[in-house]
């Protein structure tokens, strides 16, 4: 059954449905991590997103489930296997989201020295 919000969000405009999409710290990172790493169960793509916990993993999982951006599929196993994978949907940010990395790296190092300069998950290196 598909997550729902008790509330429905009030979106005026495409730039705050995508903000809403891809926003916060974790969102964008796991679309990226997907794109990157493909089909991943639950453990695999926490193990590869440092310092996140399992709530807010999952909370964030089912709002990209609910957005049609990822997609969940269990596996009738014993032990219960689930894998997640981006959506068609989900597929055609990535490039917009390695557009933003890529324009926030030509300005990470003013924010900080110790910034990295590159995402590992992205194709973009800071030149």
């Amino acid at each position: 059954m598909p997550h729902k919000r008790k509330l429905e969000k009030d979106i005026r405009c495409p730039l705050e449905y995508g903000l809403d999409v891809f926003g916060g710290r974790w969102k964008s990172r796991i679309i990226c991590v997907l794109a990157a790493k493909g089909t991943l169960r639950y453990s695999e793509l926490r193990d590869q997103l440092a310092n996140i916990s399992d709530a807010v993993l999952s909370s964030e999982v089912k709002d990209l489930i609910g957005s049609g951006t990822l997609a969940r599929r269990s596996y009738d196993e014993v032990p219960p296997r689930v894998e997640y994978s981006l959506t068609e949907k989900g597929a055609s940010a990535v490039p917009l989201l390695q557009g933003i990395c890529q324009w926030a790296g030509l300005f990470t190092r003013e924010v900080s020295e110790d910034a990295p300069a590159h995402c590992r998950h992205c194709d973009f290196h800071r030149r």
